[in-house]
């Protein structure tokens, strides 16, 4: 059986709640086995033994968060060379924008050799105050949908052999 493993990192809960969307989607496909995994926790282990991925993380100051960049740091060299191909997807909660985010974990992804199977999906929460920032998220249905659609896709495609 093939496995997705979904590394992600939430502050506020919207990343954990867009984590946890793909992770329902991917377990309701079935075919798979889902590994749901903090990004704290995370080790080359983990990405070893999964044949495709879910990277989801808020933007923090214009940048993936700290840990979550943290795990790509620790992890990054000890698997250079080893999951060449292997598909992935990515999630992103934003304030406003979630371009530069995108576009470093896309980076990171590309220096892996990963195989983007899916446009990454960025969520702005709109949040520009420092109470807005810090205050817990909530994201919509339709975006959850969303995320949701990704894991089952994710799984779909890992279980026919199509990735």
């Amino acid at each position: 059986m093939k496995t997705l493993l979904i590394v992600w990192y939430s502050w506020t809960g919207g990343s954990r709640q867009l984590a946890e969307a793909a992770r329902d989607g991917a377990v309701e496909a079935g075919g798979v086995d889902v590994r749901f995994v903090k990004a704290e926790d995370a080790q080359s282990e983990d990405l070893l033994s999964a044949d495709g991925y879910v990277f989801a993380c808020p933007e923090n100051l214009a940048a993936i968060a700290g840990v979550m960049k943290a795990f790509f740091d620790r992890t990054f060299y000890d698997v250079l060379g080893e999951i060449e191909g292997r598909p992935y997807a990515a999630l992103i909660c934003a304030g406003s924008d979630g371009e530069n985010a995108k576009t470093q974990l896309e980076r990171i992804a590309r220096g892996w050799r990963l195989k983007r199977v899916a446009d990454t999906q960025i969520v702005n929460v709109h949040a520009q105050t420092k109470e807005e920032i810090l205050e817990e998220k909530e994201i919509e249905e339709a975006e959850l949908a969303q995320a949701g659609e990704l894991g089952a896709t994710l799984a779909a495609g890992l279980e026919m052999g199509v990735f």
